[in-house]
């Protein structure tokens, strides 16, 4: 066999071993999670409603879609990196249990700077319309977050008497520096 059918054949393998997860529109509406590139690690969530966003007021943006994931794994809400190197929103991580089969929301935080609000709105996506503003409006349509997938192992917690002692111990929270 040359190179080029036993590429082909593992190619073709590796199609049929794929994940399989499933979405349900919520509403008609809806946009489906789809990937921008096949090696990218999340499909992209859609607002699937206009959603105002005040300055320091927190909002769940809705997806208008549910996920059925296969036994042994979860989802993780993430954030777009676009989103958050050009706004002050950020998107907040969030776990999909596997048992939920409920619509995905987004919870989504303006940092900007209370008090800012009577100057109108920005886009997300930096369309004509954007002015200086400290709210937000995120656009039905808006590509907001990133659901990733993934496996989990099989643990079951226990209680110990003693935990091992290692050299870092309990020194947490910026305890190592930033340099």
């Amino acid at each position: 066999m040359d190179a080029e059918t036993a590429q082909a054949i593992e190619i073709a393998l590796a199609k049929e071993s794929r994940l399989q997860v499933g979405f349900k529109r919520l509403s008609p509406d809806a946009v489906m999670p789809t990937k921008a590139h096949a090696s990218d690690s999340g499909f992209d969530l859609v607002a699937s409603a206009d959603v105002i966003i005040a300055p320091g007021e927190t909002a769940v943006v809705p997806t208008g879609i549910a996920v059925q994931l296969p036994a042994d794994y979860e989802a993780t809400v993430r954030p777009r990196s676009g989103v958050t190197a050009k706004t002050k929103l950020r998107v907040q991580l969030g776990t999909i249990d596997n048992g939920y089969n409920g619509e995905i929301g987004v919870i989504v935080d303006n940092i900007a700077e209370v008090g800012r609000e009577d100057c109108g709105v920005n886009y997300i996506d930096g369309s004509p319309e954007y002015y200086e503003s400290a709210s937000y409006l995120i656009r039905k349509g808006d590509r907001i977050a990133q659901l990733v997938i993934t496996r989990l192992p099989d643990v079951v917690g226990v209680e110990v008497e003693d935990v091992e002692i290692t050299e870092r111990g309990a020194h947490g929270f910026g305890s190592s520096g930033v340099k």
